[in-house]
């Protein structure tokens, strides 16, 4: 993915207090002939932009102007989800093409599409699309709780998906296993 976008090419910016529609729409008016793409839609407020630097920045002023409360740059090394990744879909397609994919036990919610799915050749295409495609993490919650999830884990260091999850989902119950402790005490 670093090799797609030299450093210092790309960035990305997380709007707050803007949805994804508004985001959007910074988004497309911040291009002005260059990539800047809404990236991920994290939660009803909350909405990262990705791509070239200078059309990232313009979308933080523009942003800023159509009443974002926060609106600030991430110290990330390249511009993900977003078209500037092409290079790195055609190099995961290719790793892809020859690796074995059984259909899962249980559907897989995939946030590039906001649905579960359990067809290998799906499964394949979509870990490819997640290159350059948004990440709809609110839509996928929203999916999840349709489909009555009300319990969410977050495995892995932070508790920042659990705050989008609870910022989405009222009434869901997360847990934040982050070591062997918190195996311990969610175990109960």
């Amino acid at each position: 993915m670093q090799e797609a976008v030299p450093v210092g090419v790309g960035a990305m910016a997380v709007l707050l207090g803007l949805d994804f529609a508004a985001a959007t729409e910074v988004a497309a008016e911040a291009a002005q002939g260059e990539v800047c793409q809404a990236a991920n839609d994290n939660d009803p407020a909350q909405v990262v932009v990705s791509g070239h630097r200078a059309a990232v920045e313009r979308a933080l002023e523009i942003a800023k102007a159509k009443g974002a409360k926060r609106a600030m740059l991430l110290p990330v090394s390249a511009p993900f989800h977003c078209s500037l990744m092409q290079p790195a879909a055609a190099v995961m397609n290719e790793a892809l093409a020859a690796v074995v994919i059984h259909a899962p036990t249980l559907p897989i919610v995939v946030n590039v599409r906001a649905e579960a799915i359990t067809e290998p050749d799906r499964i394949r295409a979509l870990l490819v699309a997640q290159v350059t495609g948004s990440v709809r993490w609110r839509e996928s919650v929203l999916w999840m709780q349709g489909a009555g999830v009300t319990e969410f884990w977050e495995i892995g260091a932070g508790k920042a998906l659990s705050g989008m999850i609870k910022r989405t989902a009222s009434g869901s119950v997360t847990r934040a296993i982050g070591t062997p402790e918190d195996i311990v005490a969610a175990k109960g």
